[in-house]
């Protein structure tokens, strides 16, 4: 596929819009076809819940509500519905933290963890439907992407 072709996936045409303004287009787009992908393949639980168990899980000790709400770059009130129905479906608890009792922690629970073994085999999963999202992209245009996604985001919470 050359850039012409490229520039008019899905009869999108990208004419006179300035290119930073399609990317922005491009990446909700993305975003939105991904997050219905995700909840289609994971019955149980939304691509959104999903996610939030992630950043739950990277977090070097649980998080509180707003410091997963600045991982996942959410509102408080929208991580805080999240948390909600995780909760009623059993994948995460909440603890007093010990140093300060006003704080909430956010805890993964077993049913979580097996949740994520059981539909992860592994790894096998993520790593072949990471690799079909990426076929064709090469290493040093992934780099590229990642470093003006990330400056783009520094940029966005100067704002």
């Amino acid at each position: 596929m050359d850039y012409d072709e490229e520039m008019n996936m899905n009869n999108v045409e990208f004419g006179d819009m300035p290119p930073q303004a399609f990317l922005l287009g491009l990446l909700s787009a993305f975003d939105n076809r991904y997050q219905a992908a995700a909840d289609a393949y994971f019955k149980e639980i939304t691509w959104k819940q999903l996610f939030a168990i992630i950043c739950i899980n990277l977090c070097k000790e649980a998080p509180t509500i707003n410091e997963l709400s600045d991982v996942m770059g959410s509102s408080h009130q929208n991580v805080k519905q999240i948390l909600l129905r995780l909760e009623k479906k059993g994948f995460i608890t909440t603890a007093t933290d010990e140093k300060d009792k006003r704080k909430q922690r956010i805890l993964v629970t077993d049913a979580a963890r097996a949740f994520l073994e059981e539909n992860d085999n592994n790894g096998k999963q993520s790593r072949y439907i990471i690799g079909r999202i990426f076929d064709g992209v090469d290493e040093q245009s992934l780099m590229i992407t990642i470093q003006t996604i990330m400056r783009m985001e520094r940029n966005l919470s100067k704002i």
